[in-house]
């Protein structure tokens, strides 16, 4: 059905995926596909890492930690952006793009009078991705 599924992390929010991880790792057993987590670092130094080659080495811990949790097949893709508020989407199509994922379960949030103005991470990566979205709010 799938051959790869992606799942963006954001380490530095790592409780508010929970619930789209664990449905990430039951798809991904159910079907048999591998899955790459997919972190987007800034160039500059933020809160989580000091630089992308620092954010990798915390992504590859997490990912090991997943798949020791959830016992399914995974690695792992790091993309830098320059203004993550600004392009994480369009980082995110990317990666989607490159790594050739055909599925992306992503966490979404309760939304607000921005999301009138602003499209949602999840709502952009499904309107311009040949990929299918799951969205998990």
């Amino acid at each position: 059905m799938f051959t790869l599924m992606m799942v963006p992390v954001d380490l530095e929010h790592l409780e508010s995926l929970s619930k789209a991880l664990s449905a990430a790792a039951g798809l991904a057993k159910h079907y048999d596909i591998p899955v790459c987590y997919v972190g987007v670092a800034n160039e500059e130094p933020s809160r989580i890492a000091h630089n992308p080659a620092e954010y990798e080495k915390k992504l590859q811990a997490f990912t090991t930690s997943q798949t020791a949790k959830y016992g399914h097949s995974a690695s792992c893709k790091t993309f830098v952006g320059h203004d993550l508020v600004a392009d994480v989407d369009d980082v995110l199509l990317e990666a989607v793009s490159k790594i050739e994922a055909d599925l992306v379960v992503m966490a979404s949030h309760v939304p607000t009078i921005v999301d009138y103005v602003w499209p949602s991470n999840g709502g952009k990566i499904a309107a311009h991705s040949k990929a299918s979205v799951f969205v998990v709010r």
